[in-house]
């Protein structure tokens, strides 16, 4: 038996956070969600229930002030796998930058590149997470 449009819950009124928010689609999202949650301290404050297939169509999380939503690929939707491409999640770090970056690597995220000071003046690093998305992080310096 599929899940249909009747059957799923209304979305409660959560606010979507930021002036543009993310929405990806990622093989496997409920076990994106749970890496965004130990990555990088996420809340999740609305999941549409996974099908007969085990995908869900909607989750939306909370991180560092902002909403990140996610999907698995739904090919019969029109909405097919695709390998994640040119582009990157900044998360803008006001202070612990340190803490952000191991707590990351501690759940399983990929360095690609190493928290260092860039010649911009601030603390930079890039991340690959387990599903090929690319995240950096950058903790502005007092200047």
């Amino acid at each position: 038996m599929s899940t249909t449009s009747n059957d799923l819950p209304k979305a409660p009124p959560v606010p979507a956070l930021g002036g543009v928010i993310a929405y990806l689609m990622v093989d496997g999202a409920s076990a994106a969600a749970e890496f965004y949650k130990r990555a990088f301290d996420a809340k999740e404050v609305f999941r549409y229930p996974v099908d007969d297939q085990g995908r869900t169509m909607h989750i939306h999380l909370h991180i560092n002030g902002s909403s990140v939503m996610l999907a698995d690929f739904y090919p019969e939707q029109g909405h097919a796998k695709e390998k994640p491409q040119a582009f990157l999640l900044n998360l803008n770090i006001h202070s612990g930058i340190d803490d952000w970056f191991k707590r990351a690597v501690d759940a399983g995220a990929e360095v690609t590149l190493p928290l260092q000071q860039m010649f911009w003046g601030d603390r930079y690093a890039q991340l690959r997470d387990p599903f090929g998305v690319s995240w950096s992080m950058n903790e502005p310096q007092a200047r």
